[in-house]
C-alpha cells in the first residue's frame, strides 16, 4: 500500500512541470500579468505579461497580415520603436485588438514607423512589436 502511494505521489510531482509547461504561452503569460499585477501594480502585470508576450506565437503572423489588410496610418516615431518605450499622448491612434487575437482586454495596438506594436493604453507603453 505504502509503494503505490509513493508511486501516486512521485508522477504527480514529476508529472507537475509538464502540465504546466502544456498550458502554453497564452495562458502562461496571461497568469503571469495577472499575478504580477497583484503584486506590483499595472507596471508589474506588462512585465508579467512581455515575459510569454501580449500576443500568443502562433497568433503573431495572423494578426501581422491583419494589421496590413487594416491599412493603418503610421505614426512617425522620432525614437527608436523598442519595448518600453512610451508614445506620446497626441498624434498616435490606438487600435482595439479582434478577440480573434486572445490578447487580454485593455490592450491596444498602433502603427509606429511602419511596425505594429501592442501598446498597454493606461502608460502608452510599447509592450511587444510585432514583426
Amino acid at each position: 500500500m505504502k509503494m503505490k502511494v509513493l508511486a501516486v505521489a512521485t508522477f504527480v510531482v514529476v508529472s507537475l512541470p509538464f502540465a504546466a509547461y502544456a498550458q502554453g504561452t497564452f495562458r502562461g503569460a496571461e497568469e503571469g500579468a495577472a499575478a504580477r499585477e497583484r503584486a506590483a501594480g499595472p507596471v508589474g502585470a506588462i512585465v508579467g505579461g512581455t515575459v510569454g508576450g501580449i500576443l500568443g506565437v502562433k497568433e503573431r503572423p495572423r494578426f501581422r497580415e491583419y494589421v496590413i489588410r487594416e491599412h493603418r496610418p503610421s505614426f512617425r516615431y522620432r525614437e527608436d520603436v523598442r519595448i518600453w518605450a512610451v508614445l506620446p499622448e497626441r498624434g498616435v491612434t490606438l487600435y482595439a485588438v479582434p478577440r480573434e487575437y486572445h490578447v487580454r482586454p485593455g490592450y491596444r495596438y498602433a502603427i509606429v514607423n511602419d511596425r505594429p506594436v501592442i501598446v498597454e493604453p493606461r502608460s502608452r507603453r510599447i509592450v511587444e512589436i510585432i514583426e
